[in-house]
């Protein structure tokens, strides 16, 4: 089934058609980006053009960077205050006319990473999966089953909330070595395996795709892998929680 996935990030708005049944992209990724912390009326705005350019119509996944309940935005720690309380799965459908389902970025990435990530990531018992970018998200899975909304991103580590302290976004800002990033990153790991003993740790986001830059540097005894979806994984995740809870 082809389905339109929407990845709403802090720093653009991503789509494209994903086979559901396979997990790839059926179509180009169109990206809007910008540089200024945007309200809904603009990021929605933005998903209506990217259906129109795909010249789509059904129903739309499509994730958001907080905490999700029943298509309602109940934070919003990268994005405008405004986002609190909107209910964006009624805007996307106002917009586009299309039903559309809702859920947390992470949540979504972790989804479909655990579906067409690769058996070795299924057979564990307790995965924590993370999305690192302008902040970091998580997604933790037990037997298979997620725990929705985590936000481990805003845990206090070393006196910073943890997307604070060793997000992508701080890296680029601070202008961080690899190694400097990857030691701050480590802590974080440290403070997530003390308290969650997860089996693996799986890193999503665009840092992923540079992981044999930094993997070296972590000292945590749980292993840790890079997403083999890598930044495309909330793409897909938003797609096929569609499926699931829309037909």
């Amino acid at each position: 089934m082809i389905i339109l996935g929407i990845d709403i990030g802090g720093s653009a708005t991503k789509g494209a058609l994903v086979n559901t049944d396979t997990g790839e992209l059926v179509s180009e990724r169109i990206r809007y980006g910008s540089k200024k912390i945007q309200k809904p009326k603009q990021i929605v705005a933005n998903i209506g053009k990217i259906a129109k350019e795909l010249n789509y119509s059904g129903i739309i996944g499509s994730t958001f960077p907080g905490i999700v309940k029943a298509g309602v935005i109940k934070s919003s720690a990268n994005l405008h205050k405004d986002w609190i309380g909107a209910n964006l799965a009624e805007l996307i459908t106002d917009e586009t006319g299309n039903n559309a389902y809702v859920l947390n970025d992470a949540d979504a990435a972790g989804m479909g990473e655990m579906r067409f990530g690769g058996e070795d990531i299924r057979n564990e018992s307790v995965v924590l999966f993370l999305t690192i970018g302008t902040g970091i998200g998580s997604a933790l899975f037990v037997e298979g089953n997620l725990l929705q909304n985590t936000e481990l991103g805003h845990m206090l580590v070393n006196k910073k909330e943890a997307e604070e302290y060793a997000s992508a976004a701080v890296k680029r800002i601070e202008k961080l070595t690899w190694k400097q990033w990857a030691t701050r990153f480590n802590e974080v790991l440290l403070a997530y395996d003390f308290l969650l003993n997860p089996d693996v740790f799986i890193l999503g986001g665009g840092v992923s795709s540079r992981f044999d830059k930094f993997e070296r540097y972590f000292t945590v005894e749980t292993k840790v892998v890079p997403a083999k979806l890598e930044n495309l994984a909330g793409i897909i995740g938003a797609a096929m929680a569609a499926r699931e809870k829309l037909t």
